[in-house]
């Protein structure tokens, strides 16, 4: 990293992923080689971008990479995400950041409750079994789980486990892993919600209930690490309930019922979300 004799520094194309040009920013974790990633000007766009959406390692991470990263992101302000390529958003530039701004905009409850009521709006009278035990009535938020692990930690291990996959490794311009989400412009969920800041104030609401932290993403696929799960089958089934609202192929093209699916996360240190 440069260092101008005040200190480490951004290399200078990290530093363009940053509208102040990453003033105060620095990281000493060595890189490998990469590229940045800007918005292909003919995807469909909500804004006009004049900033690349991510950094972009040409080859896939290695393990403790994204560890490394991520212990830096207080002074880089850059958050870690393996990007699964594979379909080709990222390197194609198909992405369409939003304005991290309207993630404040959104809250994680009443998003749940209106996702629900608006499903159930749209029901035949008495076709609610997908929903089961709740019906028409949508339970709101979770209680918080208890810490099993540390957070960060937690992440640490599960991109270990993701490297695997042969994913490559982008950093974003983001205060907390759940901003990343809009800032890179993903589009994974646009067939259930036209846009990510509502999901992304989901995820900031379980890295605050659960620990969670999103560690990986794909073309219509999220990863996150759980450090703070739910270990009875209630809570369990009330996070499922969030889950549905959150991301319904999980469920209904999964284990089929709420009950069926709460047994799969209870306890679960990771949560994989994938929509059609």
């Amino acid at each position: 990293m440069e260092d101008h004799g005040g200190g480490r520094t951004l290399p200078p194309e990290l530093s363009r992923l940053f509208a102040d040009g990453g003033a105060g920013r620095a990281l000493s974790a060595g890189l490998p080689p990469g590229a940045l990633v800007w918005p292909d000007p003919g995807y469909r766009q909500r804004q006009r971008v004049r900033r690349p959406a991510c950094w972009l390692t040409d080859e896939p991470a290695r393990p403790g990479l994204w560890a490394r990263l991520r212990a830096e992101h207080r002074d880089s302000g850059l958050w870690p995400v393996l990007l699964d390529d594979s379909t080709q958003p990222w390197s194609a530039g198909q992405v369409a950041p939003e304005p991290v701004g309207e993630i404040d905009a959104y809250d994680a409850g009443a998003f749940v409750s209106e996702v629900w009521a608006d499903w159930v709006s749209a029901q035949p009278h008495g076709q609610l079994d997908e929903i089961d035990p709740y019906g028409r009535h949508c339970p709101g938020l979770a209680p918080p789980g208890r810490l099993v692990e540390d957070p960060d930690l937690a992440a640490d291990r599960y991109a270990d486990l993701l490297v695997r996959r042969g994913t490559p490794l982008g950093l974003v311009a983001a205060g907390r892993g759940a901003d990343a989400l809009a800032v890179i412009g993903w589009q994974g969920a646009l067939n259930h919600n036209h846009w990510t800041a509502p999901l992304a104030a989901v995820v900031r609401s379980w890295e605050d209930r659960f620990g969670a932290r999103v560690v990986g993403l794909g073309f219509n696929t999220l990863e996150l690490s759980v450090a703070a799960p739910p270990v009875t089958s209630r809570h369990a089934l009330h996070v499922a309930a969030e889950h549905w609202t959150f991301c319904p192929e999980n469920i209904v093209q999964g284990p089929g019922t709420l009950v069926e699916y709460a047994e799969t996360i209870r306890g679960a240190r990771s949560w994989s979300f994938w929509w059609d």
